[in-house]
């Protein structure tokens, strides 16, 4: 195991930079430092997901786990070169979205995020994970980034999707969408 932090604060960000886990300092803004952030920020929107309600046993062991992923897969982009998510985190990912997704009805319509506190919760969890899955292609687009992390987002935000409506179903269904008819869309327009 790595270091352990005795002192939360050291000063050395002071300038706008920070260490990545090889010790090379970089800008804060760095594409590196956005994508392994942008995968925090999902994994603490998680983190609240599991804190809001009482989610049935298979969800809270599934999103349990992959908090466990995206620690790992925020200390693969932190440390260039390491590698830690694989094909068979991806594959179980997609396992446990198609057992889910086979107790759900089929979707018909575009759905609002929404559906009670949990399944809102889970939406915002899931448009945090598409922002991580974007940083971490602006990231591959300058920088090698294995493939495996780039599509375990990708599987992510569609597992979210299907867990948010898991958990809509025990808070009145999903919140369907009814876009504005195009004649009440002008009037609002002109008004």
């Amino acid at each position: 195991m790595g270091h352990r932090l005795s002192r939360i604060y050291t000063r050395t960000g002071d300038d706008g930079t920070t260490g990545l886990g090889d010790g090379t300092r970089v800008p804060k803004d760095h594409p590196r430092v956005e994508a392994f952030g942008s995968v925090d920020e999902a994994n603490s929107a998680i983190g609240t997901v599991l804190a809001v309600a009482e989610l049935p046993q298979p969800v809270r062991v599934c999103l349990t786990r992959v908090q466990h992923d995206l620690f790992d897969l925020g200390a693969e982009l932190c440390i260039p070169g390491h590698r830690v998510i694989g094909a068979a985190h991806v594959e179980r990912l997609e396992k446990e979205l198609d057992e889910f997704n086979a107790t759900l009805p089929p979707l018909k319509e575009f759905i609002l995020p929404g559906g009670g506190a949990a399944a809102a919760a889970c939406h915002l969890a899931r448009t945090i994970c598409r922002r991580a899955e974007r940083r971490a292609w602006s990231l591959a687009r300058a920088e090698t980034v294995a493939a495996e992390g780039l599509i375990y987002l990708n599987r992510l935000s569609d597992l979210l999707f299907v867990i948010a409506r898991i958990l809509a179903r025990s808070d009145g269904g999903d919140a369907l969408w009814r876009g504005t008819p195009p004649a009440e869309a002008d009037r609002q327009s002109s008004g």
